[in-house]
């Protein structure tokens, strides 16, 4: 009979915030059934910690590179037979009753296969949210009681990659597109309306965290500002997103990264995005529209 819960995390270049995964179970007050490191090398580990005494369950497993390939290798190493299945980005921070209110949402909301959480925070769009500001936010929510219960559910077209959560037996036998290389763009969205398949998904707030939307470890500029335009022309294609978002997600990015090229963040690689975008559309005027194309960039 399934029971419990199976925590995978897929990192590159990132061991101080994989790291912290350790004390983030500990604290948690639901234990996962196992916990699954999917990393391109042993470099991607702190080296610092002896992680089988620090964390039973856990498994360290040696994936090619690219966020889809980790996840599938993820979900291929998975050996009990879990009810759930949470996927969380590396910079992710959770709250002490992460796990447990994961359980307890889909438990509460029965006809529901994929939930994502409330973000406390989130630095994808910014500079990042440094770990000490992302544990104070932690630490207010909590401090506060704002656990919902009965969690809400808003409807969402798609999931958000850097926690998302499913019944395991709704994607058993899912892959996530290997397609879709490197930071995978995207992604999340895709596989999310695979396994939907006209089921009832969304965002919900009954879990909660922080996203710190660290920069190191990603594509560069370039790299992504092709997957803006193509990676949503794909799935278009694929049937895996509609029209309307995929036109509007792609020119918004364009439009945006074109603006601000005059006057870049720090944090964001524009002019590289900008040329990303051209070199993009030039392959889409010719008829290509594949997303591999950015490993030849």
């Amino acid at each position: 009979m399934a029971d419990g819960i199976v925590v995978v995390i897929a990192s590159v270049h990132r061991p101080r915030e994989l790291g912290r995964w350790v004390d983030h179970i500990a604290q948690q007050t639901l234990k996962p059934n196992e916990m699954i490191w999917a990393v391109t090398s042993r470099a991607d580990l702190p080296p610092e910690r002896d992680f089988g005494e620090d964390l039973p369950g856990l498994r360290i497993i040696e994936c090619p590179v690219g966020l889809t390939k980790q996840r599938n290798c993820a979900l291929a190493a998975i050996t009990g037979d879990p009810e759930f299945v949470a996927f969380f980005d590396d910079d992710y921070v959770p709250t002490s009753t992460c796990l447990e209110d994961i359980v307890r949402s889909f438990a509460q909301l029965p006809d529901v296969v994929g939930l994502t959480g409330t973000m406390l925070g989130d630095g994808i769009n910014s500079s990042g949210i440094e770990f000490e500001r992302a544990c104070a936010l932690i630490e207010a929510y909590e401090s506060r009681g704002l656990r919902s219960n009965p969690p809400s559910l808003e409807p969402w077209d798609g999931l958000y990659g850097c926690n998302m959560a499913y019944r395991a037996e709704v994607i058993e036998g899912e892959k996530f597109d290997e397609n879709l290389p490197l930071y995978a763009w995207q992604e999340d969205v895709d596989f999310a309306v695979r396994v939907a398949r006209g089921r009832r998904m969304g965002r919900t707030d009954g879990f909660a965290g922080v996203h710190q939307g660290i920069k190191g470890g990603r594509s560069c500029g370039k790299r992504l500002g092709y997957s803006q335009i193509v990676n949503p022309l794909y799935l278009l294609r694929k049937g895996s997103m509609k029209r309307r978002k995929a036109l509007g997600m792609a020119t918004r990015n364009m439009i945006a990264n074109h603006v601000r090229s005059a006057k870049p963040e720090p944090w964001v690689d524009r002019r590289g995005r900008v040329i990303g975008n051209w070199v993009a559309l030039w392959d889409i005027v010719r008829g290509r529209v594949d997303p591999m194309r950015i490993l030849e960039l």
